[in-house]
């Protein structure tokens, strides 16, 4: 385990944590969330000893080893494989275990035939894949993981996911992607006004705690500063009268420990919604014939068909390498196909949100000026300022040049210059890659209000849950669309790679404290699901059992979930009662009412680990039953 103990760090005049303490448990996943720059690398490498604390400790047992995901590159073996299998020990026996390596190496997407090439002549994001495959490999007691999923496609975050779940020793991991953040830790630890907050349980359960707080300390505040206000007045009437003097002391004193004045400050969020134009008509583009390859190499896109309607909220999505960021921009024209034809219609406007897109932005440019670089009119370029402080811009910060910009603020910009223009087809490909939780909620509550169509690139399964009515699947050496959402998708037809036989899906590879597989702590056996066409019985009669297992587990925790609400819903109605009867001075309401609150309280607790017990039984389940 490590103790983080009333821990210090600054840069500068940028405080990041002031007397911040927390606690990662034996066996606990914790994530570590928090807002852009608020100190969560910073606390990483100050784990490491790769940075400073300005005051408090950092408490780590005596030959505790820790794995971080290097992203430099340091390569020292002739092939993928031969490099991955350098972290492992040789055993009592002289061998090593290689199998496990190679079930890593698959799990992050590597297939035989790379294994056995220079890991020189891999891309940026498989050499990165490289570097975490030789982490896990490694088994040390804790993974500390920034930023895991930025280089790995869809199918190796869900591969992840369940190999994360199923590690024996503690894991500290900081990830944007909500949705994989809760599947895979037991506990969320939030940076927060320089301090640390932290919760058993998911980001939204953080959150809402934290929120509970401010809540109570706002009220707290407000109470303090009205009587610090009375104290002052009854000082002021009494101050130069020798026979109070000694009563104006008291109340000095007792002025002096209520609240200075100042309110909390506020944090601000990114908030904003697309500007969609007109669109008569329903049809908005059709797709003929498409292929698409680049040179002599193999075709990306073979014989696509299909057309995009108006209101459309379509998500392509497949492994990396396999044309999605292509098939973009063949719809946005930067491209054109080997075969087929994309006809627009006439009415179409088109605002594309590209990672090319970020690296053409003017590095010269200070960020109010590469905005208004995208309004046409004259008269609207004192939009703007308005539009950079809507992307947290604000004041000075507009005026910073795009070349001093993170690669996050930079994507802001560019969501920026988005707003500045209508349109009525968004073209988005990877738009939550350097954007914190915050801001890709903002920007999936801004999907969901905007009645034009959207197409977007994502490997984020909270993004495609909330958002996709149709797909296009890049998988299997195929691209073909698929009608239905991204649920739909995974109950009907799933990824290729996690139903291949004797894939990392289904083989049943258990290694030291690694069971690999990811079919949970408590050592169940996994049931597999037969996946031949043929046996259609076979499979019908394993969803059946299926059901009968998660259904009432799925029932139950919906009934928990509804009682919570309602249990909570009743805290703040007792919590508001209590405020009036203390103004009020009702010493048997504020006697009553806490006695409520309490029984509430117990009650809440007594829901909550219910919750808890019910969710660990779901999630063994669904190991136990994959789909």
């Amino acid at each position: 385990m490590i103790q983080v103990q009333n821990i210090s760090k600054s840069f500068g005049e940028q405080v990041l944590l002031d007397g911040a303490s927390f606690l990662v448990g034996s066996h606990e996943r914790v994530g570590l969330v928090g807002r852009n720059g608020c100190g969560k690398s910073t606390l990483f490498k100050m784990i490491l000893g790769q940075e400073c604390i300005d005051g408090g400790s950092i408490d780590i047992p005596k030959n505790y080893t820790i794995g971080y995901l290097q992203q430099h590159i340091n390569f020292t073996h002739a092939t993928v494989h031969e490099e991955a299998c350098s972290v492992l020990k040789v055993n009592e026996d002289g061998w090593i275990e290689e199998h496990k390596v190679e079930a890593i190496l698959f799990g992050l997407g590597f297939d035989e035939e790379s294994m056995q090439k220079s890991p020189m002549l891999l891309s940026g994001g498989f050499q990165i894949r490289l570097n975490l495959a030789k982490v896990l490999a490694s088994e040390p007691d804790m993974l500390l993981l920034d930023e895991p999923t930025n280089y790995l496609d869809i199918v190796s975050m869900r591969w992840l996911s369940r190999f994360l779940r199923a590690w024996k020793g503690e894991v500290l991991l900081i990830t944007h992607d909500h949705h994989f953040m809760d599947e895979v830790c037991t506990h969320t630890v939030g940076i927060h006004r320089h301090k640390m907050r932290k919760v058993k349980g998911t980001v939204e359960k953080l959150r809402e705690t934290i929120a509970e707080e401010e809540e109570v300390a706002m009220r707290t505040q407000e109470n303090e500063q009205r009587k610090k206000e009375q104290l002052e007045k009854v000082i002021e009437r009494f101050r130069y009268k020798a026979a109070k003097a000694s009563m104006v002391q008291s109340k000095i004193k007792a002025a002096a420990k209520l609240a200075n004045g100042e309110r909390l400050s506020h944090e601000r969020n990114l908030d904003f919604s697309f500007t969609e134009a007109t669109f008569p008509g329903k049809r908005m583009l059709q797709i003929h014939g498409l292929h698409f390859a680049y040179g002599d190499g193999p075709e990306l896109i073979t014989d696509l068909e299909m057309e995009v309607f108006k209101g459309d909220r379509i998500a392509i999505i497949g492994p990396n390498g396999r044309g999605k960021t292509t098939l973009l921009n063949l719809i946005a024209k930067e491209m054109e196909p080997t075969a087929g034809e994309i006809c627009h219609n006439p009415n179409l406007l088109i605002n594309y949100f590209g990672q090319t897109n970020i690296n053409r932005l003017n590095l010269d440019n200070t960020v109010e000026e590469e905005i208004a670089t995208a309004i046409e009119e004259v008269s609207q370029k004192s939009r703007a300022r308005g539009l950079a402080g809507l992307m947290m811009f604000s004041g000075d910060a507009a005026l910073k040049k795009i070349k001093v910009l993170s690669g996050g603020e930079r994507s802001r910009v560019l969501l920026g210059k988005i707003l500045a223009s209508q349109c009525n087809m968004l073209l988005l490909d990877e738009p939550t890659n350097h954007l914190d939780m915050e801001s890709i909620e903002s920007l999936i509550d801004a999907l969901e209000d905007y009645e034009g169509t959207a197409l977007v690139v994502t490997h984020d399964e909270e993004l495609l849950h909330a958002f996709a009515n149709r797909l296009v699947v890049f998988d299997g050496g195929k691209c073909r669309v698929f009608e239905g959402s991204y649920a739909d998708f995974l109950e009907k037809v799933g990824w290729a790679s996690e139903k291949k036989p004797g894939g990392t899906e289904s083989a049943n590879i258990k290694v030291s404290n690694i069971d690999v597989t990811g079919d949970g702590a408590n050592g169940n056996s996994t049931a597999q699901a037969p996946r031949s066409k043929e046996d259609r019985k076979a499979r019908a009669d394993y969803i059946a059992e299926r059901s009968k297992v998660i259904k009432p587990i799925e029932k139950e925790i919906a009934r928990l979930e509804a009682a919570i609400a309602k249990a909570e819903a009743l805290s703040g109605e007792l919590e508001a009662k209590l405020v009036t009867a203390s103004e009020s001075a009702d010493g048997a309401a504020i006697t009553a009412i806490a006695k409520d609150m309490d029984d509430n309280k117990k009650e809440i607790d007594a829901l909550y680990a219910s919750w808890e017990q019910k969710s660990a039984e779901l999630e063994a389940a669904n190991d136990k039953y994959p789909l």
